[in-house]
């Protein structure tokens, strides 16, 4: 665990440091000033493992520290098939409360294989592919789980309220240099009460929803009230881990609904211990999205995933782009292009936290992601 202690205008040996570290706190002192930082209580220092002691420009004083934590956080739910098939389950918009599909019995809660399935078929059956041209749609009472999605039967008799399909979209087709407008296939599902879009129709009876903007309570429970920065970037980072866990991939593209890569992504680890400071408040006041991080209390610490970025927005990184398309090893994770936008907002103010010498490696911008 690296420590940065900023020690504002002081330059390398300007003034006289007297630092303390205890278990559960460090403490600089100058001569004109003192900085300590009280840890939670679930997080205590070994004293004397304080080695790489050094003062870097622009960031300040750099050290290195055994830590010692023990995390009781509880994830938020991404929908756990064990606990929750044969219950009564809520949708909720996870943006404003709306309930989406109200008191519905699942019996089967299952994970959908991956989008190549179908082309392994051939390397494990020794008669022809008996799944050919067969989409795999749930049932009546049924919830397919796929990599960033939900998968659900939405027979009119059988839910209320009914969310709504986004207006029609027009195009404008060119003909003899006249311009006419035609209707645009819009399948996108939106909430009633704010808007937002929360996936998209697949058959006259399939939606899919994504697991960014649903959230599936049992529905003896109440709608859990929770910061949609601190949503997001959780049902993130558990994508992440559980894919990379899975099926041994580490770097992501973050598309769009209309297929256009907004971010590059790669994990490096999954086992960051994450503490903040609230110094830093300028990004929260600039960005309501990040309000949550002012109600967050200064001790409080965080499982963490550590990633590397790429913005793609405006035509950027396009060669990068194109390598990682091509490139087999690469996971594609599609969203709504809004739910895009807002992590790559908290992926840019978790990279404005840190110091400027841990905000780079090679051409990669730095983040964290709490789980």
């Amino acid at each position: 665990m690296t420590f940065s202690l900023p020690t504002g205008d002081s330059k390398e040996g300007g003034m006289p440091l007297d630092i303390s570290i205890m278990p559960s706190s460090l403490q600089v002192k100058t001569p004109e000033d003192c900085t300590e930082i009280q840890l939670p209580a679930e997080v205590r220092l070994v004293p004397s493992s304080c080695r790489g002691l050094q003062f870097v420009a622009g960031d300040g004083l750099h050290l290195r520290l055994q830590a010692q934590a023990e995390l009781g956080t509880k994830l938020i739910s991404m929908f756990n098939q064990h606990l929750q098939a044969q219950e009564r389950c809520t949708f909720y918009c996870q943006s404003c409360g709306e309930v989406i599909i109200k008191d519905r019995k699942l019996l089967r809660v299952l994970p959908l294989p991956s989008e190549n399935w179908g082309a392994l078929i051939g390397e494990w059956c020794c008669h022809p592919d008996p799944f050919a041209n067969k989409p795999l749609h749930p049932q009546e009472e049924d919830c397919f789980i796929g990599d960033s999605f939900f998968l659900v039967n939405l027979r009119t008799s059988l839910w209320q309220p009914r969310p709504e399909l986004s207006p029609v979209e027009m195009c404008c087709v060119s003909s003899d240099n006249h311009c006419k407008l035609e209707p645009k296939a819009n399948n996108k599902v939106i909430c009633k009460r704010c808007k937002v879009v929360l996936g998209e129709t697949m058959s006259s009876e399939t939606t899919k929803f994504y697991m960014t903007e649903i959230i599936i309570q049992s529905s003896e429970r109440s709608f859990p009230i929770m910061p949609r920065s601190q949503f997001v970037q959780s049902v993130i980072a558990q994508c992440l881990v559980q894919l990379s866990s899975a099926r041994s991939t580490f770097r992501f593209t973050i598309q769009g609904q209309d297929n256009k890569v907004y971010i590059l992504l790669w994990l490096l680890n999954s086992d960051s211990l994450l503490i903040e400071s609230l110094r830093n408040s300028k990004y929260i006041k600039a960005f309501p999205l990040l309000e949550d991080t002012l109600k967050a209390h200064s001790s409080s610490a965080w499982s963490a995933v550590k990633v590397l970025y790429q913005p793609c927005i405006k035509s950027r990184n396009e060669k990068l782009v194109s390598l990682w398309e091509s490139d087999v090893s690469v996971h594609p994770l599609t969203l709504p292009s809004a739910t895009c936008l807002e992590l790559l907002l908290i992926l840019s103010k978790s990279n404005a936290n840190l110091p400027s010498s841990l905000r780079h490696m090679n051409s990669f911008q730095v983040a964290f992601l709490k789980m």
